[in-house]
């Protein structure tokens, strides 16, 4: 199936992102104690990515790479993992951005959720190539309250502070529905960026009212420790799935369906109660666990039904896709490190073989995939992995394979001293030196020693 840059109408886009999601926390990619229907609508319809990357294992780095369509680690914003209480950094509006480069093609463009690169006055999402914003600026808001770690209020309609009750899943939806139903009365070609909080804590489902006022009467901002349980996770997921169905909806009955290009994944792996099968390892940490994530994409007429691919794909790779879709193309002063998928996904091309690469400063991890294999550190610890015929990364080849553990290694300082160098006062998270040597048999080095060479 060819597809032509050049046609007349370019398809509409909504880009759906969900928060700490767990790579098995949808029924379409094996959840089994409870159903994602209008998620599994959208795999049915289209192509179920089996293995998906996130650019990195938390929030803000990935999104970096998402909008910009490049590695993070070439932005100083990039470099928080996450960005948290500095009002200086942030994406500079000068970066080309998908919404920018797409609003060049005649694309109109609409974030409605999460942000999580920078606040007023010197960033924001209407800074950065987005016509509309509807949603949060933060890592992370209370679903009914809308007030963020700190306890102010983080809910904004463009850039006037919003103050609107009800549950944030639902508002979001909500505002999404608004917004096809206005793009297609305009006929205007869209960017829809719906980038959902759920399933990040705090740990609210609809209804728990209570449980948002006990955050607050507890002084302990949004981090709820003691709260949430599997079957609140289950509500936060299905809730967001409705709101997805109801969008999907909103696109069918405005004839656009058939126009539209829809993704959904999420932003890195999953965090307390999510489902990392059959991997180890969650959101913070460079395991399969905490980067592989589930993508669809549909586009009906133009994509195939009912796929699946084992292309190894990354969250930057959906600037040059969504671009090429478009009609138009990345800024040559600003090249892509991500892959136009649309050959794989329209052409049935043959699958890429791709190299890519980590790293994170919570305990001096890095990662480097080749083909089947896998270089990863965490703290002094070391370790080549084949993450297909051993996705538990359990059996560490690098002394069986010494010459290949050798050439990834050298292969990620190649690539790393072309990325800015990591700053000292980013948040670390990750494993302990106790969980390490549970899960490994390791143990925790008195000192961080730089990767083996």
């Amino acid at each position: 199936m060819r597809f032509s840059p050049q046609q007349a109408n370019p398809p509409n886009i909504l880009f759906i992102l969900a928060d700490d999601l767990g790579y098995a926390d949808l029924s379409c990619y094996g959840r089994r104690d409870y159903t994602t229907p209008n998620i599994d609508r959208l795999a049915g319809d289209g192509t179920r990515f089996t293995q998906a990357y996130a650019n990195s294992a938390v929030c803000t780095a990935t999104r970096v790479a998402l909008i910009t369509g490049r590695y993070q680690y070439r932005l100083r914003v990039g470099l928080e993992e996450p960005l948290a209480n500095n009002p200086n950094v942030g994406l500079e509006p000068s970066h080309p951005t998908l919404p920018s480069l797409l609003k060049k093609a005649g694309y109109s463009s609409t974030l409605i959720g999460k942000w999580h690169l920078g606040v007023l006055p010197k960033f924001g999402p209407l800074k950065s190539g987005y016509d509309h914003f509807y949603g949060f600026r933060g890592g992370a808001v209370d679903y009914y309250s809308h007030s963020n770690q700190a306890a102010r209020d983080d809910f904004w309609d463009d850039d006037v502070p919003l103050h609107q009750a009800g549950y944030l899943t639902e508002l979001l939806g909500n505002r999404a529905v608004e917004v096809v139903e206005q793009y297609a009365k305009s006929r205007q070609p869209f960017l829809i960026s719906l980038h959902f909080n759920a399933p990040h804590w705090p740990w609210e489902a609809p209804g728990d009212e209570a449980e948002s006022q006990r955050l607050r009467s507890a002084g302990n901002g949004l981090f709820d420790l003691d709260g949430g349980s599997q079957a609140t996770y289950q509500q936060m997921i299905e809730a967001m799935d409705r709101q997805i169905g109801r969008v999907l909806r909103a696109l069918d009955a405005h004839g656009l369906t058939g126009n539209t290009v829809v993704i959904f994944t999420s932003d890195n792996g999953g965090e307390r109660f999510a489902d990392t099968w059959p991997f180890t390892g969650k959101k913070t940490e460079l395991l399969e666990g905490g980067l592989r994530i589930p993508a669809v994409i549909s586009w009906p007429g133009r994509i195939p039904r009912g796929r699946t691919t084992n292309q190894v794909a990354i969250s930057m790779d959906w600037v040059p896709t969504l671009l090429a879709a478009a009609g138009t193309a990345p800024d040559p002063a600003y090249p892509s490190d991500g892959m136009n998928l649309l050959p794989t996904l329209t052409q049935n091309a043959p699958l890429v073989a791709r190299k890519l690469y980590w790293r994170y400063k919570g305990n001096a991890q890095r990662a480097m995939r080749d083909g089947d294999l896998k270089f990863l550190k965490i703290l002094g610890n070391t370790f080549l992995f084949d993450v297909v015929a051993d996705p538990l990364e359990r059996a560490n080849l690098k002394d069986r394979r010494k010459d290949d553990y050798q050439r990834l290694v050298r292969q990620w300082h190649e690539w790393n001293a072309t990325m800015l160098p990591e700053i000292k006062d980013s948040f670390t998270h990750g494993f302990s030196g106790e969980d390490l040597a549970d899960h490994y048999g390791a143990k925790e080095p008195t000192q961080e020693p730089d990767v083996d060479r």
